[in-house]
């Protein structure tokens, strides 16, 4: 029997990531992931509005054990993401290659996204001491105002497929929210990559949803949820900045704007893109005067 030389690719289907899972779109659409030529690479779910009511709901239901972790606890986990990130190094390359890299513009872009785990890391157990405060006040008190997560944070991607990505959801995860990810629709490879990587990084299921699919379908809905806290949008579109606002109003949601183009820059990483993920609460403390003692409490 004569061997065939037209051998046929078994293509992966990227699945979606949804509570600490892989299930496949409960509609059973797809769509088709294509390289630079417009060839096709991949299988990727054309997840629904139930799939994302679903990532919300888990997203809620990790917020309190994960906000309340200890912050170096936090900071050890998303080292760890850069551990197993360093380890995937060549795969990663690999499918930013097929998306329309370079080699050189892979390396740098799959360098730079370990580096910003690394980096929010380190600021997981420092930002509260520099953003809290102790404030005058002109009574008997103490007041002090201190940094908590907002919760629920709905990311919408941007087109830089991995280090992007990474800049816009390690703050988020280093202040204490959990997520819902949006991957950009044109480059979405490396985002479930990345699900695999977190699965396998202490990252407790939940902490980190990760949908494909269609922005018009998912996006308004997703704006108008009211188990979301913040929206983080990413593009320059300022049409579809402007509706999310006013989707946003139902309760009254923040909506952060990062409209980076080069996600490479110092300003790209920074503890402010926490805070901008974070509110600030006030606490009142009575001072008690001990008589005669001259010490407060």
């Amino acid at each position: 029997m004569k061997k065939s030389t037209n051998r046929i690719s078994v293509l992966k289907t990227y699945k979606l990531y949804i509570g600490g899972q892989f299930p496949r779109t409960e509609s059973g659409r797809s769509f088709a992931a294509l390289d630079a030529k417009g060839n096709k690479i991949a299988n990727l779910c054309l997840a629904s509005r139930k799939d994302s009511r679903e990532a919300i709901v888990a997203a809620r239901a990790a917020l309190g054990g994960w906000s309340q972790r200890a912050a170096s606890n936090r900071g050890q986990i998303l080292y760890r993401i850069a551990e197993m990130l360093e380890a995937r190094k060549d795969q990663f390359i690999a499918e930013l290659q097929l998306q329309g890299l370079s080699r050189s513009a892979a390396l740098l872009e799959t360098n730079g996204a370990i580096d910003r785990w690394i980096y929010y890391a380190g600021w997981c157990d420092k930002f509260q001491a520099l953003f809290s405060t102790v404030n005058p006040v002109a009574s008997s008190h103490y007041n002090f105002s201190v940094c908590e997560p907002m919760g629920v944070v709905a990311i919408f991607a941007p087109a830089s497929p991995l280090l992007g990505l990474v800049s816009v959801l390690a703050p988020c995860l280093a202040g204490g929210n959990t997520a819902v990810v949006l991957a950009d629709e044109t480059k979405s490879l490396c985002s479930i990559s990345l699900a695999e990587v977190l699965n396998s990084s202490d990252v407790p299921g939940g902490v980190v949803n990760i949908l494909t699919g269609s922005k018009t379908e998912l996006l308004p809905w997703i704006a108008e949820h009211r188990d979301v806290n913040a929206l983080a949008y990413t593009q320059r579109d300022h049409t579809t900045l402007s509706s999310l606002k006013t989707k946003a109003t139902g309760n009254l949601k923040r909506v952060i704007h990062w409209p980076f183009t080069d996600w490479s820059v110092n300003k790209a990483q920074s503890p402010h893109l926490i805070m901008d993920l974070q509110e600030i609460k006030t606490t009142w403390h009575p001072i008690q005067q001990i008589a005669g003692s001259g010490a407060s409490y």
